[in-house]
């Protein structure tokens, strides 16, 4: 029989999933369900609220194993650019961020067995050329901008207006690889006898 991986992934995301396998980090995937609370107005602190959520969310699914767990937001001129419910929300945000640079949060937490979070919050900046009416309109009808957070996905439809200008990629598709090795090898050495 096959060991259980040791990491737990919280997250419904399938890019979340893709970027972990990509990296070559073993994982099994529970949904924690919903984002959660999160009352705080720095994006930074937003998406770690949300990302603790999840993983304490996750743990109660898999007791007693490493969880991991992500939030990933869009903060413009100072407004914070969450999923949007409806199309003329996302009509909204985008109309926003329509030739402007924005920054994208992604937050990281990994509950440790013990119950220790261990948390980060990465950003990338991303500049949106000017949407054209048209294109606008065509990407609403698609529905690429449903479940993404300030209606977009970096690597998806929105490619064609979307280029990230500062900060790591991975940061824009929503969970930074590099993070999360640094992550688990704090949490390894936590997790060790006498540490």
């Amino acid at each position: 029989m096959d060991a259980l991986p040791r990491l737990v992934l919280a997250s419904a995301s399938p890019r979340r999933r893709a970027l972990l396998e990509a990296a070559g980090i073993a994982h099994e995937v529970v949904d924690p369900g919903g984002d959660g609370p999160g009352a705080a107005t720095d994006p930074a602190q937003r998406v770690l609220e949300h990302a603790r959520h999840k993983a304490r969310a996750g743990a109660a699914l898999r007791p007693g194993r490493l969880v991991l767990a992500a939030d990933t937001l869009v903060s413009c001129a100072g407004l914070i650019l969450g999923k949007p419910h409806d199309a003329a929300e996302a009509e909204e945000m985008l109309r926003r961020l329509s030739g402007r640079v924005h920054e994208v949060w992604s937050g990281a937490c990994l509950l440790l067995p013990s119950g220790v979070a261990l948390e980060r919050a990465d950003m990338a900046q991303v500049r949106f050329d000017a949407i054209a009416e048209a294109d606008l309109r065509g990407y609403l009808a698609g529905g690429d901008w449903r479940d993404k957070a300030g209606a977009y996905a970096v690597q998806g439809a929105a490619r064609r207006w979307a280029r990230v200008v500062a900060g790591d990629r991975e940061t824009a598709v929503g969970l930074r690889t590099a993070t999360v090795a640094e992550l688990l090898a704090a949490g390894t050495c936590s997790c060790a006898p006498g540490a």
